[in-house]
């Protein structure tokens, strides 16, 4: 057990958050809002971050129930049976390694950015499929940083978005918040611009997810949670603001629109300094992403959710199966489009945690209404019926390959169930 020192306060859990949440969509989904909704994507932000905080609370009150760290897939089997939880845990897995992948491709999208004369789709796979194989060849040797990582994570992105926001904020011209050429205000382009954006969100419920290392979570996570998701909510509206106010419609046809906004405010310099704020955020989280991605197999295997084969390490403690197949897969993975492409395919899988969950709340209000709670979401059942309701509209507005891809690990998932897991459970409840 431990000790309450070491384990996390209010502002450590918030920082926690704010990792968690600001990355790579930061830094490369302005110019793809603005060419599909124009200068209203500010609105449709907003949008996005009341759907994220109302599923950030549903996940809030579900761990509020669970003395250990929970999760998405504790929640889905305590509510819904083993089936259920064993899909939800599958997924999960998935969900990582398809974000390993889509940042992969973003940190390839980032670095072509500055040579533009490199930027094809060959050299983005390369760079991609590289930056995966580099990694995952670290990970077998078992080099662990990371401590330092995270604190380079954090020094990297922050630092480029403070100077961006502080600096740019002077430039904002309000005769360029004009809509491009090309862009039509219809449900669809609504549909499909709040789910792009709401990949900047995705990475929230890691916050509501670790309670058991939190000293207090009954008076911290609620306000944690709030404020994490308000600070990154500024940023993100301030960043996108600054873009549009300096670019104008320019903005929809930039590669990397906020190394080409603070160029253009600042020059060359600029530009470098968002440039290294960039690919130091995005390959530091890829860094991270490579060690944890395979780890979360490591504990489905250890399940028994898979095969047995995959709990094996080597020398270093690297679990060696888990991270070739994550890393085949997300190889795989990151040949199927570019990062918006990508990042929206990690939206749909991350909702098949998110609904479960949010479901999970309304179920554990009747099966374990006695049960005590740190934190109760006000307003009773709307909260989460509003947010499984959202984010069902949202699956209905990417293509068929996106969902396939997204939601492909539920039926993958089927034969490992009846194969693996549900033998050892019949086992587990005769002994």
């Amino acid at each position: 057990m431990q000790d309450a020192k070491n384990k996390l306060g209010l502002w450590s859990i918030i920082f926690l958050g704010i990792n968690g949440i600001i990355g790579s969509g930061v830094f490369l989904l302005p110019n793809k809002a603005m060419d599909l909704f124009g200068p209203w994507s500010l609105v449709v932000l907003i949008f996005d971050m009341v759907l994220a905080l109302c599923i950030a609370l549903c996940f809030a009150e579900a761990s509020s129930l669970f003395k250990d760290t929970g999760g998405p897939y504790i929640f889905a089997k305590e509510a819904f049976g083993d089936f259920v939880g064993y899909e939800v845990g599958f997924i999960t897995w998935a969900t990582r390694i398809i974000a390993f992948a889509t940042m992969s491709v973003g940190f390839a999208t980032a670095l072509l950015g500055i040579f533009p004369e490199w930027n094809t789709v060959f050299m983005k796979n390369v760079i991609s499929i590289g930056l995966i194989a580099l990694l995952s060849i670290l990970n077998l040797c078992g080099v662990q940083s990371f401590k330092i990582i995270q604190n380079a994570i954090t020094i990297g992105k922050v630092i480029p978005l403070v100077l961006f926001i502080a600096v740019g904020i002077f430039f904002i011209d309000v005769d360029k918040f004009v809509t491009p050429a090309t862009t039509t205000y219809t449900m669809e382009t609504f549909g499909s611009t709040a789910i792009l954006l709401f990949y900047a969100f995705t990475g929230f419920e890691g916050i509501c997810v670790v309670a058991g290392d939190m000293k207090d979570p009954k008076k911290d996570l609620p306000g944690a949670t709030i404020i994490t998701l308000f600070f990154c909510s500024v940023v993100y509206f301030l960043l996108l603001a600054i873009c549009i106010g300096v670019m104008g419609p320019a903005l929809a046809e930039s590669t990397v629109p906020v190394q080409d906004a603070f160029a253009q405010i600042c020059g060359p310099v600029g530009g470098a300094v968002i440039a290294a704020g960039t690919l130091i955020s995005i390959g530091g989280i890829c860094i991270a992403s490579s060690f944890i991605t395979p780890r979360s197999g490591l504990a489905l295997a250890e399940k028994h959710m898979l095969p047995a084969f995959m709990t094996r390490q080597n020398r270093f403690g690297a679990p060696y199966w888990c991270i070739i197949f994550s890393a085949i897969i997300a190889m795989a993975i990151n040949m199927t489009g570019t990062f918006t492409t990508l990042a929206a395919i990690s939206v749909v899988a991350r909702f098949a945690q998110y609904i479960p969950t949010c479901l999970a709340v309304i179920v554990f209000r009747k099966t374990m209404k006695d049960a005590p709670r740190s934190f109760k979401l006000p307003f009773g059942n709307t909260i989460p019926i509003l947010a499984v309701l959202i984010s069902i509209v949202f699956c209905t507005q990417v293509t068929l390959q996106q969902i396939a891809i997204g939601l492909g690990a539920l039926v993958i998932a089927v034969p490992f169930y009846f194969i693996f897991y549900k033998p050892h459970a019949k086992k587990t409840q005769s002994s």
